[in-house]
């Protein structure tokens, strides 16, 4: 007799799912109200927020909220309506892309609906099941579920060891002058949990030695590094040697979607292929006017950025000088490292959040390994020097009593 999958979905409920029932609502799926800035409403209270992907703090620009609104009222939601290829263009979508194209650098670029969703169906729509991939193994769950997409053989390379990247790239080449395929190498601008940026500069001289395609994630790099906040291959001076470039709008943009650059002629035939815009309803009109805002934003006030690495830069230093560990971060995510188990995690938020009202996002296995816990904290440039030095505090004594033990228990907290 077969198994009945809800059956299944009862036995086992996933390693984060199995604390749902204690969590939701507080450690997981928390709800943050008021206007989005660094300081917050969590359940009735304001709390200082280190948790939000605003980067630039455009969320709340005057400029963007004015934009935003008369894009709503001027066009609504629904419009337009239909998929691009069939009834969904608009002048608006192509000026965005062409902007886009020329801020990173690349001949062409293609609007999609959401960040994850073209990642994901970008990967699936470029190789077939001759073709190798090789990929960084802390790649993000969107690029690991494109590449699961594959039905071809893809191969792993250690986090940012170029030495492991080599060799697998040597194992790529052969089986794919036996399959006459393509090789195509996948990593990340800026990993999300580390912070550390990906070392495109040398998997581009890579180039030199072997034949094969480049795609960057650069999530967390646009908008945050390079001269005119380029992303990250602007940062290494390497943007001509990625091929694929990927960018969101969920992070420095503070929006909804994502977009992708390259050749004119890949971005052509992704239009024609990439099944997820093509069988799906083209990004509304308030987001693409909302987003030709931001990105207007980016390249005329600088001081933008150059606030965000103020604030990025004393958060940093100021916690390594506490004698904090941030690990190898070289970007605006700050990851703060500490031991404990899952239920020392859940007590020491409560703590942070409750006394000392400060959120942040805690990061525990299977995420990381066990006995690990991360506090992600995420500046932007509407954070004040002030904030930093309060949270550098009230960091230092919750680490001692964590290390004293008084957030040892063995079930986690209950709130």
């Amino acid at each position: 007799m077969s198994a009945d999958i809800f059956a299944k979905i009862q036995a086992n409920r996933g390693p984060l799912g199995q604390h749902a029932k204690a969590s939701h609502g507080y450690f997981t799926f928390p709800k943050l109200e008021g206007d989005i800035g660094p300081h917050m409403i969590f359940r009735g209270k304001e709390k200082l927020n280190w948790s939000l992907n605003n980067y630039l703090g455009l969320a709340n620009h005057p400029e963007v909220r004015k934009a935003d609104a008369a894009a709503a009222a001027d066009f609504g939601f629904a419009m337009p309506m239909g998929a691009r290829m069939m009834s969904g263009n608009s002048n608006y979508h192509e000026q965005l892309e062409n902007e886009l194209s020329a801020f990173v650098e690349k001949e062409d670029t293609i609007l999609c609906n959401f960040g994850y969703q073209a990642i994901l169906s970008s990967i699936d729509c470029l190789v077939d099941r001759h073709d190798v991939i090789v990929y960084d193994s802390e790649s993000h769950a969107c690029i690991l579920d494109g590449v699961r997409l594959h039905m071809g053989k893809r191969y792993v390379f250690k986090h940012n060891d170029i030495e492991d990247c080599e060799k697998q790239l040597h194992r790529a080449t052969k089986l794919a002058n036996e399959t006459g395929g393509a090789i195509l190498v996948i990593t990340e601008g800026v990993f999300g949990m580390r912070g550390d940026q990906g070392k495109i500069k040398e998997i581009v001289d890579l180039k030199k030695k072997f034949n094969f395609r480049l795609l960057v994630d650069d999530a967390h790099g646009i908008g945050t590094l390079g001269a005119t906040g380029g992303g990250t291959g602007q940062e290494q001076g390497c943007q001509d040697g990625i091929d694929i470039y990927f960018g969101t709008f969920a992070k420095s943009f503070a929006l909804i979607g994502g977009f992708i650059s390259s050749d004119a002629q890949v971005v052509e035939y992704l239009r024609y292929n990439m099944r997820s815009q093509i069988f799906a309803k083209a990004l509304p009109l308030p987001l693409v006017v909302g987003a030709l805002k931001r990105l207007e934003l980016m390249r005329n006030q600088p001081e933008l950025k150059n606030k965000l690495w103020e604030i990025t830069n004393a958060l940093q230093s100021g916690l390594k000088k506490a004698g904090f560990e941030i690990g190898p971060t070289n970007s605006c995510v700050t990851p703060v490292y500490l031991n404990g188990s899952i239920p020392e995690s859940t007590n020491l938020i409560y703590d942070l959040r409750e006394n000392y009202n400060i959120f942040c996002s805690m990061v525990v296995y299977p995420v990381v390994p066990k006995g690990m816990i991360i506090l992600r904290l995420i500046p932007t440039a509407i954070h004040t020097l002030e904030d930093v030095n309060y949270t550098i505090e009230s960091f230092s004594k919750i680490i001692g009593k964590l290390n004293a033990g008084g957030y040892m228990s063995d079930e986690i907290a209950v709130v």
